[in-house]
């Protein structure tokens, strides 16, 4: 197997590095109850996906 023929400086392995980070997860608004939700999923507050109630609102409490 090919070997490298310099080590990585520290500098060079912390500017690899830098793009490791975890981004926040994007929100929007529930239409129907105005509560912060994941997009393309159903709302866990009302049950209502795309302005139709997918689930009831006893099932959405589980």
């Amino acid at each position: 197997m090919a070997q490298p023929k310099r080590r990585w400086s520290k500098a060079r392995t912390g500017m690899k590095r830098s793009t490791w980070k975890l981004e926040n997860q994007t929100l929007s608004t529930c239409k129907h109850c105005h509560e912060p939700v994941q997009p393309h999923r159903v709302c866990p507050n009302c049950g209502y996906y795309n302005g139709k109630e997918v689930v009831s609102k006893e099932e959405a409490k589980k």
